[in-house]
This record gives C-alpha cells, sequence and structure tokens, in this order.
C-alpha cells in the first residue's frame, strides 16, 4: 500500500505544507472532517506541479473564513451558493475550500441543485476520474486514500475519462476543461470519453454553458505553464470564442509573453516564486480592446486576481522610477531596493522596461551581483575567525557584500582593517595536561633531571677550561703504556665521567702531558684534523724542545 502522507509531505514546498496545516487546524477546530482532493491528488501522484490545493469539508466551509483571515488568508471570492472559498494563503497559496455536496442537473444550462453529502458523493460528481479522489487528513484516517471511480488506474494508463454518459451535458464547461487537460498533460481521452466529446461538439453543448463557469476557464488559462500553448488549442476546436468572442492567438504578445515564461524560470531556478498569473492575463490580451479586457475582468471569480492585474502597470511604473532616483545611486542601494521589492514586480518590470538603465539594474540583480554574493565567506573572513556560528555573522556578511558591490573593499589590506575590529577574541590556550602518576612519574622525573645535567654540562662547556680541553689535541703514542698515554686516557675519562670541576681537572692534565712531550709531526696533523676549534697560542710554542736542545 503506498504511503500518500509521505508523498503528500515531499511533493508539496514547505509554504504548501504550512498551508495545509494550518486549513487542518481550522477544520480541526470547527469540528468539520478534511480532506484533499481534485487536481492536487491527482498532481501528487502523476508528479506534475501543484498548481493549487483545493480542500473539501463535511460542513460549511464559509465557517472557517474568519479563522482564516486570522491566520493571513486573503479571500478572493466566497460562493454561498456552493459554500465555497477560494483564498491566497500566506506564502502566495492558491487554495480552494469547498462543502462536500452532491449536484443534481434538472435541465442544461441551468445551476444544479446542491446539498450537502458525504465525500463519496462529493466525490462521485466530479468530472473526470483522476479528479475524483481524496486523501483524509483527519486524525483517524490520516492518510486513507478514497478513490471509488479508480482514477488510480487511469492516472497509470494516461488517459482522460468522465464519470457519467452525461457529463458533458449537465456540464459544457467540461468540454474546455477535457481540451485544457489534454493539452497540459499530453493525454488523450479514453475511447468512450473521446465519442462523447465528439458528440458534445456536434450537438452544441457549450451554448448552455453557464456565465460562472466562463469565467472559472478563463481564470484557469492564467495558471498554466504554457497558456499560449492552451489558447491555441481552444481556438483549434472553437471554445475561445466561448470564452470572448473577440479574442484570438492574434491579440496575444507572444515575444512578451514567451519572455515571461523564460525569465519566471530563471527566477525560479534563484529560489523565487513569482505569482506570473496576473502577467500572463496582460500579454494575453494585450491586444484586445478595453471593453473586452473589462469583461474578460468581471467574469474572472477571484477578485485578488482581477485587482493584481489592474495594478500591474501602476505598480511597475513606481518601481521603475524608484530605480532611477537617489533611492538606487549605488549598487548596494539598488540591491537592497530590489531584494524589498514584490517578485511579481521585478519579473513584470524585467520585461517591459524601457529605460535601459531599468533594465540594466535588474539583469545585474539577478546575475553580476549574485556572483559577488557567491565570494562570501572571504578567505580573510576565516583567517580572523569570522564564521557562520557567530551570531553577528549574517549582518557582518551581508555588510561585506554590499561594501564589495560598492567597490570599497578592493585589497587584501582594506579588507582586514575593516573585518579585524568585528573579529571575535582569540580562543584561551588549552589547558596542560594533568599530572602522572606510580611509574610513568618517577620515569618522567628521570629524563626531566638527566634532561637537566646534559644542558648544565653544556653550558658550563663553554667556559675557558671546556675550551682548551677540547683544542687541545690528543698526545702521540710512543710505547705501549707510557706515561703519555696513560695521562691522555686519564684525562678523557675525567672529561666524560667526571663533574665539571673535574672535567677541568682533567683538562689541566692533559695539558701537563702535552708540555712533558711534544708530539711527532704525523700526530699532529692528524690532532690538526681532530680538534673543532683553534688552539691557544701557548699550545702552539715548543718551549720544553729548546730546553732540551
Amino acid at each position: 500500500m503506498a504511503d500518500y502522507i509521505y508523498t503528500l509531505e515531499t511533493r508539496l514546498s514547505p509554504d504548501q505544507q504550512k498551508a495545509v496545516t494550518l486549513v487542518q487546524d481550522a477544520a480541526k477546530a470547527a469540528g468539520m472532517n478534511l480532506y484533499l482532493t481534485g487536481g492536487a491528488i491527482r498532481d501528487i501522484i502523476t508528479g506534475f506541479p501543484i498548481r493549487d490545493l483545493d480542500f473539501t469539508v463535511q460542513g460549511n466551509a464559509l465557517k472557517l473564513q474568519k479563522d482564516l483571515e486570522r491566520a493571513g488568508a486573503v479571500v478572493g471570492n466566497a460562493d454561498d451558493e456552493t459554500r465555497t472559498l477560494l483564498l491566497t494563503l500566506p506564502g502566495s497559496v492558491r487554495a480552494e475550500i469547498a462543502m462536500a455536496r452532491s449536484e443534481r442537473y434538472d435541465k442544461p444550462g441551468k445551476a444544479p441543485v446542491i446539498s450537502p453529502a458525504t465525500i463519496i458523493e462529493d466525490l462521485r460528481r466530479r468530472d473526470f476520474t483522476v479528479n475524483a479522489m481524496a486523501l483524509s487528513l483527519n486524525e483517524g484516517s490520516r492518510g486513507l486514500l478514497m478513490d471509488p471511480s479508480n482514477g488510480v488506474a487511469d492516472i497509470e494508463a494516461k488517459v482522460i475519462r468522465v464519470l457519467h454518459n452525461y457529463a458533458f451535458l449537465e456540464e459544457p464547461s467540461r468540454l474546455i476543461r477535457a481540451t485544457r487537460f489534454t493539452t497540459r498533460f499530453h493525454w488523450p481521452l479514453e475511447e468512450r470519453t473521446q465519442a462523447r466529446y465528439e458528440s458534445g461538439k456536434e450537438n452544441n453543448y457549450i451554448e448552455y454553458i453557464r456565465s460562472s463557469s466562463v469565467g472559472h476557464e478563463i481564470e484557469q488559462v492564467a495558471y498554466e505553464d504554457d497558456p499560449l500553448g492552451v489558447l491555441k488549442a481552444y481556438e483549434k476546436e472553437g471554445w475561445l470564442k466561448v470564452l470572448n468572442a473577440h479574442w484570438s492567438t492574434a491579440k496575444v504578445d507572444t515575444a512578451g509573453l514567451g519572455a515571461l515564461i523564460k525569465t519566471r524560470q530563471q527566477m525560479n531556478e534563484l529560489g523565487y516564486t513569482p505569482e506570473v498569473a496576473p502577467a500572463v492575463m496582460y500579454f494575453l490580451t494585450e491586444r484586445l480592446g478595453d471593453k473586452d479586457i473589462s469583461d474578460l475582468r468581471r467574469a474572472i471569480p477571484r477578485k485578488d486576481l482581477v485587482e493584481a492585474w489592474k495594478d500591474l502597470e501602476d505598480n511597475a511604473h513606481s518601481l521603475a522610477k524608484r530605480l532611477t532616483g537617489k533611492e538606487a545611486a549605488t549598487p548596494s542601494r539598488t540591491w537592497q531596493l530590489l531584494s524589498s521589492a514584490r517578485p511579481e514586480m521585478i519579473l513584470f518590470l524585467a520585461i517591459t522596461a524601457r529605460q535601459q538603465a531599468v533594465a540594466q539594474k535588474i539583469k545585474n540583480f539577478f546575475t553580476k551581483w549574485r556572483q559577488v554574493k557567491q565570494k562570501i565567506p572571504l578567505p580573510e573572513m576565516t583567517e580572523l575567525r569570522i564564521t557562520p556560528e557567530m551570531p553577528e555573522y549574517p549582518k557582518i556578511a551581508n555588510d561585506v557584500f554590499l561594501l564589495l558591490l560598492d567597490g570599497k573593499l578592493r585589497s587584501r589590506t582594506e579588507t582586514l582593517k575593516y573585518l579585524k575590529p568585528l573579529a571575535p577574541p582569540p580562543p584561551p590556550p588549552p589547558p596542560p595536561p594533568p599530572p602522572k602518576r606510580g611509574r610513568g612519574a618517577k620515569a618522567a622525573a628521570a629524563s626531566v633531571a638527566e634532561a637537566a645535567a646534559k644542558t648544565t654540562f653544556k653550558g658550563k662547556g663553554k667556559g675557558k677550561a671546556g675550551a682548551v680541553a677540547a683544542a687541545v689535541p690528543a698526545p702521540p703514542v710512543d710505547k705501549p703504556g707510557g706515561a703519555g698515554t696513560k695521562a691522555v686516557a686519564t684525562a678523557n675519562v675525567a672529561a666524560k665521567s667526571a663533574s665539571p670541576a673535574k672535567a677541568e681537572a682533567a683538562s689541566k692534565t692533559k695539558t701537563v702531558a702535552k708540555v712533558s712531550k711534544p708530539a711527532a709531526p704525523p700526530a699532529k696533523k692528524t690532532a690538526k684534523a681532530a680538534r673543532p676549534a683553534k688552539p691557544p697560542a701557548k699550545a702552539k710554542t715548543k718551549p720544553a724542545g729548546k730546553k732540551k736542545k
């Protein structure tokens, strides 16, 4: 069995997950059972982008309006007849909350008779099997998928199938909706559904369409990833004239719409999620007359979309004026201004800006200046231990970035001069190791004493006696066991084993032995090669030899 809650949590964006939690808490507080239904479940299973969230409650959905508005939701429309709320939840998440209902059509073209119903009855009155599924968000059955029409099988088969034979006759707007789904998903209509579709076209079912359904279909075009493709499909099937008699693909600003889709994709890659529906409607109706545009706006049920569409040009003009004034005199100020602006305004202005300076600043905002931001943290920051672990790091990093934009940190010297006052103090030295005990302590004390003795011996050996002892060469060996040999051996042993005082006495003995018997020439060369320093002048004279002569 599939884990649909896991799929739900992995497929929804963070803002959409918060929206689900918000609606779930509101429904729980009102004592209503809540289900995620319709296109949201279809898109979660298929892997297509989740455009909006459709909720169904067993109860009057209008009772949730005040609680949701207090939580930051904006109500686009409230339908008293169907008890349906059209909302924009925090994070620009579009949502619809409807009452679980049943519909009975007495005559084509007339509004159905609506009555409260169970969730299963609500699913059975829908348009296509792929939209007739619900996921429980209630405590006792959370994660339970209800699919009475086997919509999951049609999703796997990638076909569009109506629920019953009179689907197109009862609600002719389903003819337009079928064309939109086949264009978006590239799925064909199921064989019998295709036959009923053709029959509906031949018998002109579309003339019974209600005005509220026309407005809903106009709005849905604005949310498509390829609105121009959908509009062309409508024109081919003859549905575009149903939405507006003067609307055609020739009235569309194709170049502007293409630039809009491309720029939106670039902003999505940078982490922005602008609401493009108002701008899409602007370019789709660019060459329509004012009266036709007014008619389209009146037909759209979601009034917040209409207001955003109306204010689009005025808001973009205001932002362009600010970008050419003192508020954006430097790159850092321009960055701060665009960072605080609505992404929708930046997106629209990037396409429609007529001033070269404005267009260049927006281009730098998306490309050049972001490359500068990627250089942070600077090597100097790491060197001075300015790391993300510091509470002040975000502010320091932002200030450094703004200074880099304005060219005020051009060299390493300037960077260090600015960062040093902000660097944290150096860490304290590590504590000394704990003292050793037992045999380890005795061995450590012995090694320390031995090292101290060697150091003392070397220091005193640098005195006068040590220098004389190192400078005097060893006497020659005439006979084994002679007096000179014994004296030299005694001096050497004394120098190695005795204390510094004894080493000085041994050196004197060595000198006396040298004076009493001069060395032969071959032995003198060997001594010269072995001695490390120049012997004293006293050792070079030969007074003893002169006395013997």
